[in-house]
């Protein structure tokens, strides 16, 4: 490969828009916060010869696509008359795949409120719509629930073939059957029938199906099975890894050897690392990437035969870091290239201190704390790169870098100030039982809110199998909240995952109680650093989170003023009931959930609570927060509930419905909350 010139000249196009700072941090509307990115999305075509986004202008959504050497003329639109423009993605030099969605009213026995999911394939102008896979004409109602609840996906954009791609139908609770669909006529020809319990397919250099995850249960418990395909076509079982052990054991990719894979494995010890496996010896090689802190779990490698010598090569290792997304580049160029766009943006590194939960070690390293880039697509030499730079008070901005030229494509946001979205910082604090808990902590701007101490939010988040990360916010809580002066603390209490199999193991049954002390003590911590306001603080979550909220509003410790339950469970015992009906889920998952069901203790409530839930909500079903809030009401206390229309359990389905949420949120806070706001 010739190296890559980095004359990194900062040209601004025509596409940005800037924000003129006033003399002071202006706090955004909710308007601002609630509007879809003026652009967002970015990907680049495989020649490097155009880009593609998706464009937010009120409610609708369009694509936008420039060429990459004329980004001073207006850009070809792509609309969709009927359902909502979702994502976008190069496929191909000429086609783009898009995903779309629409609301849905099924009934079956009785109304299910969801959301249909489509993708389509489209050429550079929109003129052409395709559907890679069209589904056979339900005949049963039930048919109908099955296909709005699933949809295509693209498994592989077969980068060296130029007329195929791979796509997986999805249907049921599998992964579906695999397809390769020819985009000169987009016929499909089914080349692997599924199982019910694959899970999953990883393909190889060649674009070729070599791997798979399936789930299944045996005398021991369940488990996932990692397969390779032999050159029978049969699938042969490697590794077996046991759910009730939280081993993990994973087929991540393939080098440009057939018989080498990549692997990332915890088996055997806290986090998971990344090694070479010999498939054919079925033998593990040696370790190729281990971090100390946190989970190994990408390879990034070079898929392009255009590369020449460089196909196949290692570009980059990735790791579940500060900002769950993190990559350390091993290539020359692409370090060279990472270095001289960081160069050229003045990304700097600050110290950040890391603590291990597992054995409570430390160490100080230098990490892009406040910004950090993510590289999102690349031409084979390099030459062209699309990239993005955001944190957790800069809101995303995209990038091309393109024959030795940087050029800012756009502000996702460009009229919020993201002065007034604080500071975010990764901590830790000590459980009352000595367990070290991470947590990142976002501190309002001083020059807009004083020094403090201040009202606090302690933000857990879902899952509670998750983890937050210290990137942008998008569902706009965290700046909500930071805007209005809050301090911010997101607790990775036990039962988080991501931070390691202590960390992970130690919330095995007690939702309600250990897990929910380590929110508690988080907020203990915040007032003892001087930085939460004492009789000032309150919870507020969504999903498990709000399960959190209904837990904290029924535990007499006396630390909140009032709690926020967005889509919350409030009787665990119903809805795993519900979930249970799936044995292997009902085998991974029934010992880890157990505890406290605040349902039970709804009449006891000891501070004021706002509920709200989507109708449309599919995951956690709109009467666990009906029979929290009519129980709780029912004893005369101070609940106050929000039905939202149109709301499922993910991002909302209008602006408007965005801004209802958010309007909501900061209402409570500011105004109510027990009175006189937090």
């Amino acid at each position: 490969m010739k190296k890559t010139c980095f004359l990194l000249m900062a040209i601004v196009s025509p596409l940005a828009s800037g924000h003129i700072q006033a003399a002071a941090p202006v706090r955004p509307t909710i308007e601002q916060l609630a509007a879809y990115p003026e652009y967002a999305g970015f990907t680049l075509s495989p020649d490097g010869l155009h880009i593609a986004a998706l464009r937010g202008s009120g409610e609708d959504r369009t694509i936008a696509v420039w060429k990459t050497d004329e980004l001073d003329k207006a850009p070809t639109l792509i609309g969709s008359s009927s359902m909502k423009i979702g994502g976008v993605q190069f496929i191909k030099n000429d086609r783009l795949a898009v995903s779309l969605s629409q609301p849905i009213d099924l009934r079956i026995g009785e109304v299910t409120k969801t959301f249909l999911s489509k993708l389509m394939i489209t050429d550079l102008e929109g003129r052409d719509w395709k559907e890679p896979l069209p589904q056979p004409r339900a005949n049963t109602r039930a048919m109908e629930l099955v296909q709005a609840m699933s949809s295509a996906t693209v498994l592989d954009t077969l980068p060296n073939d130029p007329h195929h791609i791979l796509v997986v139908n999805n249907v049921g609770s599998s992964a579906g059957d695999v397809y390769r669909v020819d985009l000169r006529n987009y016929r499909s020809e089914r080349i692997q029938m599924s199982e019910e319990q694959v899970a999953g397919y990883v393909t190889d250099l060649e674009g070729e199906l070599r791997a798979r995850l399936k789930q299944g249960i045996d005398g021991t418990g369940a488990y996932i099975s990692a397969e390779f395909r032999n050159p029978s076509g049969r699938w042969d079982e490697h590794f077996r890894s046991y759910v009730k052990n939280r081993d993990q054991t994973q087929i991540i990719g393939f080098s440009n050897d057939a018989n080498v894979a990549f692997v990332s494995s915890n088996e055997g010890q806290d986090k998971e690392a990344i090694y070479e496996y010999d498939i054919a010896a079925r033998q593990r090689k040696e370790v190729l990437f281990r971090h100390r802190f946190f989970n190994a779990n990408r390879v990034l490698v070079n898929r392009y035969k255009e590369a020449g010598e460089n196909f196949g090569q290692i570009l980059g290792l990735g790791y579940e870091g500060p900002r769950g997304d993190d990559v350390e580049w091993t290539d020359p160029s692409m370090q060279a290239l990472d270095a001289g766009l960081r160069n050229a943006l003045g990304i700097t590194a600050e110290r950040l201190r890391l603590v291990d939960p597992a054995n409570g070690q430390s160490a100080t390293i230098e990490y892009p704390v406040q910004k950090n880039i993510t590289i999102s697509g690349f031409t084979p030499d390099l030459s062209t790169v699309v990239f993005s730079v955001d944190g957790a008070a800069v809101p995303p901005e995209h990038y091309l870098f393109r024959n030795g030229q940087l050029s800012l494509l756009a502000k996702s946001f460009p009229d919020i100030d993201p002065r007034s979205l604080g500071r975010t910082e990764l901590v830790y604090y000590k459980a009352r039982d000595g367990l070290d808990i991470p947590a990142f902590l976002t501190r309002p701007d001083a020059e807009l809110c004083g020094a403090g101490p201040l009202p606090t939010v302690i933000h857990p988040h879902g899952g509670p199998w998750a983890r937050d990360t210290m990137d942008f916010d998008g569902s706009m809580w965290v700046p909500l909240m930071a805007s209005r002066c809050n301090v911010v603390l997101r607790p990775q209490f036990r039962g988080s995952e991501g931070w390691g199999r202590k960390l992970w193991m130690a919330g095995d049954a007690e939702w309600g109680q250990k897990m929910q002390d380590d929110k508690d003590d988080g907020a203990k911590w915040l007032t003892e650093q001087g930085i939460a306001r004492p009789g000032h603080i309150a919870m507020f979550g969504f999903s498990y989170g709000g399960y959190s909220a209904f837990a904290a509003s029924v535990r007499p410790n006396g630390l909140y003023k009032c709690a926020i339950a967005g889509a919350g469970v409030s009787d665990i015992k119903r809805i795993w009931a519900r979930f249970f009906t799936n044995p292997f889920f009902r085998q991974a998952q029934a010992p880890t959930v157990e505890g406290l069901s605040p349902l039970d203790r709804a009449a006891e409530m000891q501070i004021p609570l706002m509920v709200y839930h989507g109708e449309r909500d599919q995951t956690v079903p709109l009467e666990q927060s009906i029979w929290f809030v009519n129980k709780a009401k029912a004893a005369g206390k101070p609940v106050v509930y929000h039905q939202l229309a149109d709301y499922g359990h993910g991002p909302a389905w209008t602006r408007a419905i965005f801004a209802e949420q958010l309007g909501l949120i900061d209402d409570y806070l500011s105004q109510d909350c027990g009175g006189g706001g937090l």
